[in-house]
């Protein structure tokens, strides 16, 4: 009778202490500390790198990625304000296809603008790049246990 309540004290243990701690479910991140300006200027040396861009291509994509970047900060500011004050609910399904609609418009903007200024090789190869990263993330929304 001993063993088995060792046994069931063991199990019990193992299973409590084999439960994932993952934190707070959406986490801020370091970018959101950073201004707009900050955010476009490490992306567009990012892509110089990356792309081996010209001064002159330099110029145009740094104020394609603020504009992007003061999108972002701009949403997510409006999201942050409506959740502390109490107002956000859970979206309709026709919010939904709406706010995805208007990103799907926004992104085919961009990368339209940014087939202007980049060059063949230079596009596929920003092309492939953001979809590395787009996988990479959706991977990681699988590893936390939320959507992708």
């Amino acid at each position: 009778m001993k063993r088995l309540a060792v046994v069931l004290v063991l199990l019990a243990t193992i299973g409590v202490a084999a439960q994932k701690n993952e934190g707070p479910r959406m986490p801020k991140g370091p970018k959101m500390d950073m201004t707009a300006e900050e955010m476009a200027t490490l992306q567009t040396k990012h892509m110089t790198l990356a792309l081996d861009l010209t001064k002159a291509q330099q110029d145009k994509v740094m104020k394609l990625n603020l504009e992007e970047a003061q999108l972002r900060k701009e949403k997510w500011a409006e999201m942050k304000a409506l959740k502390e004050s109490g107002e956000w609910k859970k979206p309709t399904s026709e919010e939904k296809f709406e706010r995805e609609n208007a990103r799907l418009d926004q992104q085919i903007a961009f990368q339209a603008k940014m087939k202007e200024v980049l060059n063949d090789e230079q596009y596929q190869s920003w092309k492939d790049m953001r979809k590395h990263k787009a996988m990479h993330g959706k991977k990681k929304m699988q590893e936390r246990g939320r959507r992708g």
